[in-house]
């Protein structure tokens, strides 16, 4: 399907948000920061930064989320929590850190179970037991907005799409704002949920997540892990490229921005992307698409006004 043909009005319509996660080294510090300066010329609604499970990154979190707001000029920066290896009043004290950090928008999340992704997930004793009961929590702290998790193509612990949108309904039910789906690449496995989503009386946003695949390999492991499905038309177009770099970019960059508009003209408009802290095919997806980038000076002055 021909990307030139999504009209320039349309593309005008599109909004992005993009996902990083926290440094664990300087090294990895200064790539993240450049990756938020290369990837800022294309106006992100909003950006997010993750957190590990049981706080494991508090700290790191804390800092990015600091600096996004207060350095980068992000004051839009959604900061991740989840409910793992935690009390409540542990993750409410979190709360409040970011709070006085200036967060005003949290991605909340149950988060993986202790053991890691297979094992089976208990709450921790005296923790908020699920997203829901996270969302709640925050929404009682004031008004923010909150993002949720979504799953086209089910939760792996789910045992059915209906139990993963009835939990969905819950965190709507308790405040949540926008849900941020699981990455996928079938996009009618994505129609398909969001008619569901319609149909269950939810009307949130619902803004697919796309991950363009910088390596299938560890793409691949992501998702068998989290139970998304690579089609075998992309492992088929990808493959056979591991020793042609340059021709994978291409190749991984026109799946990424196919699925993009292909999606636009199924009537989305919003779009969650997985930067993996790196921002070349990132920034080539969103060129071939067509997302205009912000004129050098108006990157300056959004630093600018962050530092002031």
């Amino acid at each position: 399907m021909p990307i030139h043909t999504l009209y320039p009005a349309e593309r005008g319509n599109l909004r992005l948000s993009f996902e990083y996660f926290p440094p664990k080294n300087d090294e990895m510090e200064t790539q993240l920061f450049q990756t938020v300066e290369n990837l800022a010329a294309f106006n992100p609604a909003f950006v997010t930064m993750t957190y590990g499970a049981g706080g494991s990154t508090k700290a790191r979190s804390l800092t990015a989320v600091r600096r996004m707001i207060h350095e980068a000029g992000f004051p839009n920066t959604a900061a991740h929590l989840t409910c793992v290896g935690a009390a409540k009043d542990e993750v409410d004290a979190i709360v409040s850190e970011f709070i006085d950090g200036g967060v005003r928008h949290f991605v909340a999340l149950r988060g993986d179970p202790q053991g890691g992704i297979g094992a089976r997930y208990e709450p921790f004793p005296g923790g908020y037991e699920n997203a829901a009961a996270l969302v709640a929590a925050i929404r009682g702290r004031g008004d923010f907005e909150i993002s949720v998790s979504a799953y086209p193509e089910k939760h792996p612990e789910s045992p059915d799409v209906a139990t993963d949108i009835d939990m969905l309904k819950r965190k709507v039910d308790s405040g949540a704002t926008r849900a941020l789906t699981q990455f996928f690449f079938d996009n009618n496995d994505f129609e398909r949920y969001l008619e569901r989503v319609r149909r269950a009386g939810i009307t949130i946003p619902v803004v697919p997540g796309i991950l363009p695949i910088n390596n299938l390999t560890q793409v691949s492991k992501f998702a068998g892990l989290c139970g998304a499905r690579i089609p075998e038309v992309v492992v088929a177009r990808l493959a056979h490229l591991d020793e042609s770099p340059e021709e994978r970019f291409k190749e991984a960059t026109h799946i990424a921005a196919e699925q993009i508009v292909d999606l636009a003209r199924r009537g989305i408009r919003d779009f969650h992307v997985y930067t993996m802290n790196r921002s070349p095919l990132v920034a080539a997806v969103c060129d071939l698409v067509g997302f205009e980038r912000a004129a050098p000076a108006a990157a300056a002055s959004r630093a600018a006004g962050a530092a002031a």
